[in-house]
């Protein structure tokens, strides 16, 4: 039995090798639409909702680098920036950055080839390692101006 890749190095034709090309991207987008959908429902913005703590800050009391981050996905898709960007600046920036890897993969898969992006570059782990850290980190310093940081 042999699988054919999606990355023959010939574009994707017919609706059968579409379908087949687009299925692994239509899945994350549609896991993507369920946990939007969960986050709309339970607005993290309102304490006593069903959505989970952070377990970070539930058990040590600090920000980790994902705290906000469902309060800035749910500001996000109200279309308040600024409120996004105040609940977690770092995680929309990865936002975007994944909306780009996700594109990109779908276009690769339809035209048959890998196409480049951010993930592809040499240095990417160990800028995300030293934005996470650095991140992690300010966001926790106990004086100003970082603990406007703080959610």
């Amino acid at each position: 039995m042999t699988t054919a890749t999606v990355y023959t190095g010939y574009p994707a034709r017919g609706a059968k090798a579409k379908l087949r090309a687009l299925g692994g991207p239509m899945a994350v987008v549609a896991g993507l639409g369920v946990c939007c959908a969960a986050v709309w429902i339970g607005d993290p913005t309102t304490p006593g909702g069903f959505l989970p703590l952070c377990p970070t800050k539930a058990l040590l009391g600090i920000d980790c680098p994902g705290c906000g981050g469902m309060r800035m996905a749910y500001s996000l898709m109200h279309g308040n920036i600024p409120a996004a960007l105040h609940y977690n600046a770092v995680s929309l920036v990865v936002v975007l950055l994944l909306v780009w890897s996700t594109v990109a993969w779908t276009l690769g898969r339809l035209r048959g080839r890998a196409m480049n992006s951010w993930l592809h570059w040499r240095g990417t782990p160990l800028v995300f390692s030293i934005v996470f850290v650095v991140w992690f980190v300010i966001r926790n310093l106990p004086f100003a101006p970082f603990t406007g940081l703080r959610v």
